[in-house]
């Protein structure tokens, strides 16, 4: 899970970008942090910059890797 301390460095948004799920290997559309649905861990991307392949981390349990964006640099 992604974390802060300052509040007023950090912008809400309702950008669609945050509601797609992105798969292993694909290159993001948005620089930020990305968070797999299934197991909770967190990466950063670069705009361009493929996500971490499927043997990137191993899950707890069984289960596709999705990741979301839940920090955007813009």
């Amino acid at each position: 899970m992604a974390v802060y301390k300052y509040a007023h460095y950090l912008q809400h948004s309702n950008h669609a970008g945050f509601d797609r799920l992105w798969t292993p290997g694909q290159m993001v559309e948005y620089s930020g942090i990305y968070r797999c649905e299934h197991c909770g861990d967190n990466v950063a991307a670069n705009y361009g910059d493929p996500l971490p392949p499927q043997n990137h981390h191993q899950h707890p349990v069984p289960g596709p890797i999705r990741w979301r964006l839940t920090v955007s640099t813009r």
